[in-house]
């Protein structure tokens, strides 16, 4: 994959901190590189926790004509500090960055709070109605799911770079069917029904009145990994405060004795 595959292989090894390096180094930096440079390239910034996953989507972008990947990044930190460095266009990103680390969903509003001229394509395996949501909230101007074919990815990146929306088969008819409301006929859902097994469990210990370091310990994690639940809680439930939250948990039977 020429000088593309070179940036992207080192910052497959060493990880987001150095990626942005080696794709400067290769000759993807903002000298060559983007829409502003005259030859209407998009730049991408391609962030996953897990290797073989981002490595093969680099490789896969890097191929494209047109397209050329800026860097790679597998935290949340490191997804912000290689956008604010590098200025993709559009970012790529997973929502599940790991356990330990910030969400995608998190690190999305990041990005687009310091960068707002970026695009973000969530890619992801996980197809709940609150995850979509989320992360359009969020500003994500795209979401396909994981298994999405080569055609769909290049044609999601492209309309995201050009200020489109687009969402993948698997999720575009449940939105709209939210949005018409066109849904409300079916089955009320689980009013926690989208959050994670692990958002659960805090959510069960806030709603008992343990405070986040309580918690971390409890649970084995650190007090910014139970921040990071929080927030995503609060993003998924639509809540403003702690509080509110509490009071959806015991709704909902958590917290209890």
């Amino acid at each position: 994959m020429g000088s593309t595959g070179a940036g992207t292989d080192a910052g497959a090894e060493t990880g987001a901190g150095t990626d942005t390096d080696a794709g400067t180094d290769a000759g993807l930096g903002g000298d060559v590189g983007g829409r502003q440079g005259g030859e209407d390239l998009v730049r991408v910034l391609v962030v996953d926790d897990h290797p073989v996953f981002r490595m093969g989507m680099a490789a896969l972008l890097g191929s494209l004509p047109g397209i050329v990947v800026a860097g790679e990044a597998d935290t949340a930190d490191a997804a912000v500090a290689a956008v604010v460095a590098q200025r993709p266009d559009v970012v790529v990103m997973d929502l599940n960055l790991g356990e330990r680390d910030a969400s995608g969903v998190e690190a999305t509003r990041e990005i687009l709070r310091l960068c707002p001229g970026t695009a973000v394509l969530v890619v992801t395996m996980l197809d709940d109605d609150a995850s979509v949501f989320a992360s359009i909230r969020a500003g994500a101007r795209g979401y396909l799911l994981k298994g999405a074919g080569p055609a769909e990815v290049e044609r999601a990146v492209r309309a995201v770079a050009n200020g489109e929306v687009i969402l993948g088969p698997a999720v575009a008819g449940r939105a709209v069917a939210h949005l018409t409301g066109t849904a409300s006929a079916a089955p009320a859902p689980d009013a926690l029904g989208g959050l994670t097994a692990r958002e659960r469990e805090v959510l069960d210990l806030v709603a008992r009145g343990l405070d986040n370091r309580v918690i971390s310990r409890h649970l084995t994690l650190s007090q910014k990994t139970v921040r990071n639940h929080l927030s995503n809680i609060l993003t998924k439930l639509q809540a403003t405060s702690r509080g509110e939250v509490i009071v959806r948990a015991r709704r909902a039977g958590l917290g209890g004795p």
